[in-house]
């Protein structure tokens, strides 16, 4: 997952997209997140987990800082 589409989630999105970012099969995860190991804080939702951009941005040490040295290296 690119820096941008890490920008660009929403408030909470599903399990399946946190998978995506931290780079773990869909069974890794789904494993982890049944045994509470997952590497952060997991919601319920409506229809499974769901995870915090807060938390994952947290997690990943994504910040809008991170994005403007990005930025400024790129050009």
């Amino acid at each position: 997952m690119t820096h941008e589409e890490l920008m660009a989630l929403p408030v909470t999105f599903p399990l399946e997209t946190a998978n995506r970012a931290l780079t773990l099969g869909r069974t890794t995860g789904y494993s982890l997140a049944k045994r509470g190991l997952y590497p952060v804080p997991l919601l319920p939702g409506r229809r499974g987990y769901v995870v915090s951009r807060y938390h994952l941005h947290r997690y990943l040490g994504v910040t809008s800082e991170t994005a403007a040295e990005v930025a400024s290296d790129a050009a």
